[in-house]
């Protein structure tokens, strides 16, 4: 595949595991390895896994000729006539948008997300007065940001002259809206019919019942917010001149239908909050996800599963097309009891991280601290699975995968961490692919301190039909002594 693409450009701080593999293919022509800047090269904000936004400023300026992302999104916006739209309220100096002005961006394009009170000016002030923040609560308890939570983790609800806090805890009713608190979304109406086993139907409630964030002034649940809403409960009259004169123009017609959500005034998201209320509604929390392949969770074996015998009983969904997808893991998991892959491939096989590296490790090992303390690919294995097929400690072995012919050469960690019939592989490894070094294939200079086998080379196919997330943790694989 990679063989087979008419350009390939490889956009990163370091050479990726694809410019070795694409090399590896034959590719020797139309492939850019273009080299984008870190972190510590860029400005703007960041966002945490807690949901919480950092400011980060430049340490030092980009080497060679890396390139700021903000400067690659530009440029490519440019080169293909769209710049003056896309960066029209963003400052552009020598081809480098202004961090701020991006930020303000999102925050005007993301009401609908809780990515709207986060400015820039906010975020530094944080930054600025780090220790005004209780390490404990993460609210700062005296200075100019006292009431907020650290990094105003969204959703961060209204314009940020509205000064909410933050929400660090989801869904916490014990808090009032803008002490952080919030309820569950009512993004699925107010009512829906259930069918009953009589055969008969029923109209059910999905809002919340007698359950409301606290000091909410509506004590019980309530839909989204739109400008009708807020004319039924009498708050239209909270909402400026200013503000009413953005929503008309959003939607002259139906002013009324204008949500939470689309309001880029924020003035609907801001008279609900002084209300007490949530901007999206407080509805119950969906126990039986309607609108999801299985309403209600119920166990289905792997597509790849040594437990063929639980197939018929428990089989993966049906073959269906999701979005542009075609999703067809209902016959490999049917082709693969029929090709008797369990007995060829008995152990499960999974994948996960090491407190080493990061994602593909790219980066991270090519840092000479880091790789110095995670210099081998591993896999994991029992000592009975490992007495059984004569495998040492830290002897080289062939793991192969249920599809493709895949193998991967490794070191093994024999060890009682997995149980007998598992076996489990970091997944921050690349530079080598079936047995093979790829380190020649790297421009000279570029390569990692530590290169290995990558995991995803043998996992196998399938992806959640909810979410569109692949399967990299759980497959079949085989072990043997190199």
């Amino acid at each position: 595949g990679l063989k087979a693409l008419e350009l390939l450009v490889i956009a990163d701080p370091h050479p990726t595991t694809w410019a070795s593999l694409a090399v590896q293919a034959g590719r020797r022509d139309d492939m850019y390895l273009l080299p984008v800047a870190t972190q510590f090269e860029c400005r703007g904000s960041r966002v945490a896994s807690n949901r919480a936004l950092q400011w980060g400023e430049q340490i030092v300026k980009p080497i060679f000729e890396s390139k700021d992302d903000l400067e690659v999104i530009y440029l490519m916006a440019k080169k293909l006539g769209l710049a003056d739209q896309m960066f029209k309220n963003i400052n552009v100096e020598d081809n480098l948008p202004a961090a701020e002005d991006v930020l303000r961006e999102m925050n005007r394009g993301s009401f609908s997300t809780g990515y709207c009170g986060q400015s820039p000016e906010r975020l530094k002030s944080h930054m600025a007065h780090q220790a005004d923040f209780d390490m404990l609560t993460q609210r700062a308890t005296t200075g100019p940001n006292k009431g907020d939570y650290y990094g105003l983790p969204w959703p961060c609800w209204g314009k940020p002259e509205v000064k909410h806090p933050g929400t660090p805890l989801l869904y916490n009713t014990n808090l009032a809206v803008m002490d952080g608190g919030g309820c569950f979304r009512a993004r699925f109406g107010v009512e829906r019919e259930e069918k009953q086993p009589d055969g008969t139907t029923v109209k059910v409630s999905l809002l919340a019942d007698g359950s409301y964030p606290k000091g909410s002034e509506i004590k019980d649940g309530y839909p989204e917010f739109t400008l009708a809403v807020l004319k039924k409960l009498g708050w239209d009259k909270d909402l400026t001149e200013a503000e009413m004169a953005v929503i008309n123009k959003i939607n002259p017609t139906t002013t009324d239908a204008v949500s939470w959500s689309t309001d880029l005034s924020g003035g609907i998201q801001r008279v609900a909050l002084i209300h007490g209320c949530v901007p999206y509604g407080n509805a119950k929390a969906r126990m039986k996800a309607f609108n999801l392949p299985d309403p209600i969770p119920v166990h289905r074996e792997p597509i790849y599963t040594p437990r063929v015998e639980l197939v018929s009983k428990y089989p993966t969904l049906p073959d269906a097309k999701q979005f542009r997808l075609p999703n067809t893991g209902f016959s490999v998991q049917k082709a693969a009891v029929e090709r008797g892959v369990a007995k060829q491939f008995p152990l499960i096989l999974s994948s996960g991280r090491l407190v080493e590296y990061e994602g593909g490790g790219e980066e991270t090992r090519s840092n000479k601290w880091l790789a110095e303390l995670q210099q081998t690919m591993f896999i994991e294995i029992n000592p009975a699975d490992a007495a059984d097929r004569g495998i040492k400690d830290g002897g080289l072995v062939w793991v192969t995968g249920a599809e493709n012919g895949s193998k991967a050469k490794v070191t093994a960690l024999v060890t009682e961490r997995v149980g007998r019939g598992v076996a489990w592989m970091p997944f921050h490894f690349g530079g080598w692919f079936a047995g093979q070094d790829l380190r020649a294939n790297y421009p000279a200079g570029t390569d990692p301190i530590v290169l290995g086998e990558s995991a995803n080379t043998i996992t196998t196919y399938g992806y959640d039909p909810a979410t569109g997330m692949q399967e990299a943790k759980v497959t079949l694989c085989q072990i043997t002594a190199a």
